[in-house]
């Protein structure tokens, strides 16, 4: 029967042949991965590319997983060549919104790019995308959505946003921008003599640059006799899974970082060494939110677990999951969950997220500046700032 498979069947067989040998949940999602491909090749039509990826799809989708998924041949490249023209567009990070009932489902805001058109128009984290130019975004997918959201500087791009319970229209114009990913300063607070100078470090992404940042950031602030510092996580939607360890090893000088797990349980494990910590003694305050995702997740958790750091905001994006990407013979791609982080204290991120020690109040400031005046000004926004390193 063999010889009877089509050019089709075989790209087909292809795909399902990558899940099989690579996915990360070998009871694919409660059924025999095996009889899918009996099925399909009996049942589903195989006749034009289109139905193939369509069954592709369709295969994809009994694992319940939106990041594994097909990407078409001309999504795959504009992901592999990746950074190129990715930041010529209007400064949006997003996500999947964790479906919660009865919400619309969209793409939600992960987080918009200080200075950003996006961020200039008033879009903020939490918002959800319903459309982009005229297309529902209701099932879009995400790598869709990014390739949607880019294109020619200067051109033109209309979304409906729902902010809350307001839709509204949005039309920005694309810009090319660059993202540093490290903004900081120094806190001078009057009258708490051992605190008294705090360092704010706020990071926006982990992008190659991220770690060697954060590192100059430090030296600075210690130049100015900064005693303790306040980590800022707030919207960093994630970015270079290397960069997140590089960055947990600053901080801390022994202790596991992040366990990857698959189906079989833990694969890998991720500890400091103390060969590149800089400031492992130190005072250390993380601030996280819902717009916390992936890497930053990841060094969150483990500053937390380790009790490196006091953790303030809310449970983090819970995206707790590993992709690789596989090229198929025809050009077409398919990017496969293959394994789950799990933190030191074993707590599986994935739609959880991390939960903080301490909530933040809703008022707190979101830039540096704001942060400053709040520790200045406790009674403006309920934080007292020689309570703040304190974990209870």
């Amino acid at each position: 029967a063999a010889s009877a498979l089509t050019e089709e069947n075989l790209l087909f067989l292809e795909a399902w042949r990558a899940v099989d040998r690579a996915y990360y949940d070998k009871s694919f999602n409660g059924q025999s991965w095996f009889r899918y491909r009996e099925r399909a090749l009996r049942d589903d039509p195989m006749n034009t590319r289109q139905e193939t990826y369509a069954a592709i799809k369709k295969m994809l989708a009994t694992l319940n997983d939106p990041f594994t998924r097909l990407l078409e041949p001309e999504k795959f490249k504009s992901l592999r060549s990746g950074t190129q023209g990715a930041l010529t567009g209007v400064g949006l990070s997003i996500g999947y919104p964790l479906a919660l009932k009865g919400s619309p489902a969209g793409l939600s805001v992960m987080s918009a790019a200080p200075g950003g058109p996006a961020e200039k128009a008033g879009i903020a984290s939490g918002d959800v995308i319903l459309a982009i130019d005229d297309t529902s975004a209701q099932d879009m997918d995400i790598y869709d959505a990014a390739d949607r959201l880019q294109g020619p500087e200067g051109s033109s791009i209309d979304l409906t946003i729902l902010s809350g319970a307001d839709t509204r229209h949005v039309v920005l114009k694309r810009e090319r921008y660059t993202l540093n990913p490290v903004r900081s300063r120094m806190c001078q607070i009057p009258g708490s003599e051992d605190s008294s100078k705090i360092g704010y470090i706020k990071l926006t992404t982990f992008n190659q640059n991220a770690a060697g940042s954060v590192r100059e950031a430090i030296k600075k602030l210690r130049e100015n006799n900064v005693k303790a510092f306040v980590l800022d996580l707030r919207n960093n939607s994630g970015g270079l899974f290397p960069e997140g360890i590089e960055i947990a090893k600053i901080w801390m000088d022994k202790g596991v970082i992040v366990y990857i797990c698959d189906s079989r349980g833990v694969r890998d494990i991720y500890e400091a060494d103390g060969a590149s910590t800089i400031a492992a003694s130190e005072p250390l305050v993380v601030l996280v939110n819902k717009g916390t995702a992936s890497a930053s997740e990841i060094l969150a958790g483990a500053l937390k677990d380790n009790k490196r750091a006091v953790v303030y905001g809310e449970p983090t994006y819970g995206k707790g999951k590993i992709q690789s990407v596989f090229a198929l013979s025809d050009g077409s791609g398919l990017a496969v969950t293959v394994a789950r982080y799990e933190t030191p204290a074993h707590t599986d991120i994935d739609k959880v997220g991390v939960t903080p020690d301490r909530p933040l109040p809703a008022s707190f400031p979101t830039d540096e500046d704001g942060f400053c005046s709040c520790l200045r000004d406790p009674a403006s926004c309920n934080l007292n700032a020689a309570r703040l390193f304190v974990r209870s």
